[in-house]
Formats: C-alpha cells, sequence, structure tokens
C-alpha cells in the first residue's frame, strides 16, 4: 500500500491578504483547517509546511525559507523520504477545497500537479534528491518549469481551484462556495515526525 504524506504549504508571506491568511476564518472554520481537511481523506498524515505552529507537525522549507512554494514541497518531500513515505500530496493553505476527480488524476498520472494550480500536486519521494540539488545549486524556482524537467505532468487543464489571495476572495468564495464546502472533520493528531525536518 502506498504511503501518502499529505502537506500544506504554508510559508507565503500573504502581502496581498495583510494578514495571516492561513488563519482567516471560512465559514466559522480556518482556511489552514480547511487546506488539512482537504488532503485528510487521501493520505496517512499530514504535515504544514514553513510556518512555526499548526495543529499538525511542522516541518521546515528546504534548503531554506524564502524560496516560495517550490522550496515547501522540497520540505515535504525531504521530510517523507526520511520518514517511509512513498509520495507527497500538497496543497496550498489557501486553497480549502480539493475535488476528488483532481486527487485521483493526479495519482494515476504518478508525479503530476494541477494545471491551473501547481501547489496542488502528487510528488514521489524520488524527485526529493533531484529537487534539493536544483534549489541548492541556485535553479530558478517556478513549480511549472521545474516539474516540466522532471517529467511531472499537468493533469486536468481548465480546472480552476477555490484560492483566497485577498480578503476579497474570501469574501466572494464565502458567498458563493462556502455551502458547497463540507465541514471540516476533527483531525486525528498524526504521529509526531522529526521536527529536525
Amino acid at each position: 500500500m502506498t504511503r501518502i504524506l499529505g502537506a500544506v504549504l504554508a510559508g507565503g508571506q500573504a502581502r496581498r491578504f495583510g494578514s495571516d491568511k492561513a488563519l482567516a476564518p471560512l465559514d466559522g472554520t480556518a482556511l489552514l483547517d480547511h487546506a488539512l481537511a482537504s488532503l485528510a481523506p487521501h493520505v496517512s498524515a499530514s504535515v504544514v509546511v514553513g510556518r512555526g505552529e499548526a495543529p499538525v507537525p511542522v516541518v521546515r522549507d528546504r534548503p531554506h525559507p524564502g524560496l516560495g512554494p517550490l522550496g515547501g514541497i522540497a520540505g515535504a518531500l525531504a521530510h517523507a523520504a526520511g520518514a517511509g513515505f512513498d509520495a507527497v500530496l500538497t496543497t496550498a493553505c489557501d486553497t480549502p477545497m480539493l475535488p476528488e476527480s483532481l486527487v485521483s488524476a493526479l495519482r494515476a498520472a504518478g508525479a503530476a500537479h494541477a494545471a491551473e494550480a501547481p501547489t496542488v500536486g502528487y510528488w514521489p519521494v524520488t524527485l526529493a534528491e533531484p529537487l534539493a540539488a536544483h534549489l541548492a545549486e541556485g535553479g530558478e524556482r517556478s513549480i511549472r518549469r521545474w516539474a516540466a524537467r522532471a517529467g511531472v505532468v499537468p493533469v486536468c487543464p481548465g480546472l480552476v481551484l477555490a484560492n483566497v489571495n485577498t480578503p476579497d476572495d474570501l469574501i466572494r468564495l464565502a458567498s458563493g462556495s462556502a455551502a458547497r464546502l463540507k465541514a471540516p472533520r476533527p483531525h486525528a493528531p498524526s504521529p509526531r515526525p522529526d521536527r529536525s525536518g
């Protein structure tokens, strides 16, 4: 059975949002908790990457903070490889919903990201070392461009995921889409991973 680590990328500075976006409430629940709940049915355990604290274990961006989402993916992959996982399923803290059809398409492809939202992806741990080397060498930080070179394919073109970049985005999502959100289940504690990341 494939062991999948869920990882919420939460290291952004949220300049357009103006405050801690991960904790912004949508339908009474923080965006970070919605993101964790969206991963829960598909993974064995979850972590949050790039925050100081979270309701699940936290790991560091790799090789250091400030590299954007690709550094978060690298951190999640490094942790997953060290903890015996086979792959990482990532989402972002500002993406509160993951359609089942998208997750199925990501897994079926073997190594893939959502065409319209590359922070949502399925990354085998075999990518951990190549990505770490790419970033350590100062390689560019575009997920799409690195993924194309690494053989990670885009899936579900045209599928636009709910995404919160500004307070207005959150208001629109709350008024138009919150009714379609399933109430997040209480998140069962995951086994504590090594915080050395």
